[in-house]
């Protein structure tokens, strides 16, 4: 019998022992189950789809960015407790994208969107429709407030992207203080 059947009185029948699921460095694997990282991996993509709907939708019903942005950290917030920094508050090694930098574009856009009607005379915030007829697919409304709320949707989840980032590597850092303790 070793060490880590007695400490559990049952072996972890869900915890990865393949490579094959893990996004890269893990610093702690006995805290990963299986489970949650197929269940993370096929819900994120339906999760962030979603939100880009909620974005879309926001003007002609409940959503916009800000909504959309709360999806879609959530999102990110899953991928993070199933895979760790390196797959959640850093996007895996695919997107080389700061938190601070998608927060700043998000804020810019939203500000100059707020401020593009008063160079033309109107209120600030207000918003027009344009009408776009796309060959196929036939007329789309569009509203001009939708850059409002995807500078919104930016700004919240780089917010939530910081977070997990700041915050998730004091967890992470933890788990190993603990795990090299309990060794020695």
């Amino acid at each position: 019998m070793s060490a880590e059947d007695t400490r559990v009185p049952w072996p972890r029948w869900d915890s990865p022992t393949e490579d094959w699921m893990l996004p890269g460095d893990c610093p702690v694997t006995s805290e990963r189950t299986l489970l949650l990282e197929l269940a993370a991996r096929i819900l994120f993509p339906a999760v962030l789809v979603f939100s880009l709907y909620l974005l879309l939708v926001g003007h002609y019903g409940p959503g916009g960015g800000f909504s959309g942005g709360l999806v879609a950290g959530l999102a990110f917030v899953l991928r993070h407790i199933a895979g760790g920094s390196s797959e959640g508050a850093e996007i895996g090694a695919r997107i080389r994208v700061r938190p601070p930098v998608v927060v700043g574009v998000g804020l810019c856009v939203a500000v100059v969107t707020a401020l593009v009607p008063a160079a033309f005379g109107a209120p600030v915030l207000s918003s027009t429709k344009v009408s776009v007829h796309v060959p196929l697919l036939g007329e789309f409304e569009i509203v001009s407030s939708l850059a409002l709320d995807v500078g919104v949707y930016l700004l919240i989840v780089g917010v939530v992207l910081d977070l997990l980032r700041s915050l998730g590597s004091g967890i992470e850092r933890d788990a190993l203080d603990a795990e090299s303790e309990a060794a020695s």
